[in-house]
């Protein structure tokens, strides 16, 4: 028997169309198998497409969400998982509202503001981790596979992983026209991936032409199918937990706040809010929030 989902196509972090990072949305997908999902995914073609599942009657929360690379699953997604919520209020024509969550990384909760008949998604993300700094060789491999000098390094940025439920490689540079200028080696970073377990490798820098904008961005995770993600929630979500523990920013207690742009390399642009909650000078709670705009909805027989 044929099954019919609803799918959309929602562009995140921008409220231009074809710009910020184009997610995949799956509503009503309980029917499906995970073979299905991931041939979905495959097919859409997006880094990720997020799958929207009902709850069992006894489970307390609202929605259950899964996400797939086209060649993947991965347990949490920033940018699909605002896209799956604007989806899920265009479609259900929500108010402003909480929506409960379950993902690989916990159970999340998702904030939905509506304003001028549009709306904008805040994701609470998961626990931030931040791993020790790598020794010397590996710091060095990472380097040359980005195709970057040791005098390309911003000295007080340590080259480390942060996490906020799908971790991040965090290298931080001095000069903007270099970050859009990168041409990594795909193969190496994959390879390197595999040795250190983490799949993402976010390069950053506070050169901004912009002064509500902190940093500016890029995104390589060629292990799982993503040669560079156009506008990473996962990405600048920990980053500000990464700049807070290592006090890069020099921030009290209370809510730090700002700006992240990506994408400008590849004609994608977009930008997110990240908040960071600081409890006795360590990052305790991350979210972060952005626009989102509708590109098409049909519906797909499987």
């Amino acid at each position: 028997m044929m099954k019919e989902v609803i799918v959309y196509q929602i562009d995140s972090f921008t409220k231009e169309k074809f710009k910020g990072n184009p997610a995949g949305v799956v509503l009503s997908a309980e029917s499906l198998t995970t073979e299905e999902m991931q041939l979905i995914a495959r097919e859409l073609n997006n880094s990720e497409t997020a799958f929207v599942i009902k709850p069992e009657p006894k489970e307390d929360f609202d929605y259950h969400v899964r996400y797939f690379t086209p060649t993947t699953e991965v347990p949490i997604c920033g940018h699909a998982t605002i896209g799956a919520l604007y989806a899920k209020a265009i479609e259900d024509r929500l108010d402003t509202c909480t929506i409960k969550i379950n993902t690989q990384v916990g159970v999340l909760p998702i904030d939905i503001l509506k304003a001028d008949n549009d709306y904008q998604i805040t994701m609470t993300q998961g626990s931030f981790s931040l791993e020790s700094a790598f020794e010397p060789l590996i710091q060095q491999r990472i380097v040359n596979a980005l195709g970057l000098k040791k005098e390309d390094l911003n000295e007080k940025c340590p080259i480390q992983i942060a996490s906020t439920g799908h971790s991040k490689v965090m290298i931080g540079i001095n000069n903007k026209t270099l970050l859009n200028h990168l041409n990594p080696d795909f193969t190496a970073l994959a390879h390197l991936s595999k040795e250190i377990n983490c799949n993402g490798y976010f390069v950053f820098t506070f050169d901004s032409d912009d002064k509500d904008v902190l940093t500016y961005g890029r995104m390589f995770a060629p292990a799982i199918g993503i040669q560079e993600d156009p506008v990473t929630g996962n990405a600048n979500g920990p980053l500000g937990g990464y700049l807070i523990q290592n006090k890069i920013i020099e921030a009290s207690d209370g809510v730090f706040e700002f700006v992240g742009r990506q994408g400008e390399a590849i004609n994608r642009i977009g930008q997110m809010k990240i908040q960071v909650t600081i409890k006795d000078n360590l990052p305790e709670i991350i979210r972060i929030t952005g626009n989102a705009v509708h590109v098409f909805r049909t519906v797909m027989s499987v």
